[in-house]
């Protein structure tokens, strides 16, 4: 398998922001368990960004200005935030946007109207999915199919960081008619921790190692494979 491809203009301002705030974890002796229970000796720890307000803005500026060259100024009626990571992102961008803010549960609350989107979502509404990362795309999965459950409309779904290295996480939402975008990926950090001299040689060889083909990585450091 191929290396991740960059995510595009943001890629490397994004890495570069994730570096910076130390969100990029190394550690190929003592994998980390994703959730699909594989073994990553890389975590991305998105949800650092919301403790500083510089990169988080640029970050958001960076998601709005995704959304108007790759989806549209007015292609959207909503900006629905995935539990509970995408919850901030989603309350940023909208504001950003002027758009009506929307949060996801994984499941329906269980008491009182059992609800599992929480604000107000017309039938036909067209929103925007958003997570903080997406691995094999499991969690968006979710929250898409929420949506369209409650007769909303999703085309699109936008994360912070996109692995980029599982198929699976943009074939399954194709599959449900939803593109992903990311803004970043391991290909972008992996280019700028290079430039920047935070990444030796051996680090990095274990990430590319990990990043062609996560499955078997995973097999040999005590995870599961998941291919499909």
């Amino acid at each position: 398998m191929a290396l991740p491809v960059s995510a595009g203009p943001s890629g490397p301002v994004v890495a570069r922001i994730l570096l910076e705030i130390e969100a990029v974890h190394l550690r190929p002796d003592q994998p980390f368990t994703l959730t699909s229970g594989r073994a990553s000796p890389v975590y991305i720890d998105c949800r650092k960004i919301i403790s500083f307000p510089r990169a988080r803005r640029k970050v958001i500026e960076l998601a709005a200005e995704l959304v108007e060259r790759e989806i549209g100024f007015e292609s959207l009626d909503a900006v629905a935030g995935g539990e509970t990571a995408g919850i901030p992102y989603a309350a940023w961008l909208s504001d950003r946007l002027s758009l009506p803010m929307l949060y996801v549960r994984k499941k329906p609350k269980g008491f009182g109207r059992n609800a599992q989107i929480e604000g107000s979502m017309p039938v036909g509404t067209r929103c925007l999915v958003m997570e903080d990362l997406c691995t094999a795309g499991g969690s968006l999965v979710t929250f898409v199919d929420a949506v369209k459950q409650a007769e909303g409309k999703v085309e699109h779904a936008l994360v912070i960081f996109h692995y980029g290295t599982f198929p699976q996480s943009t074939a399954t939402l194709a599959e449900r008619g939803v593109k992903l975008h990311g803004l970043a990926t391991w290909r972008d950090v992996l280019d700028v921790a290079t430039e920047t001299g935070r990444l030796d040689a051996k680090a990095r060889a274990s990430v590319v190692a990990f990043l062609e083909d996560p499955e078997t990585w995973s097999l040999a450091h005590g995870g599961k494979a998941v291919a499909s």
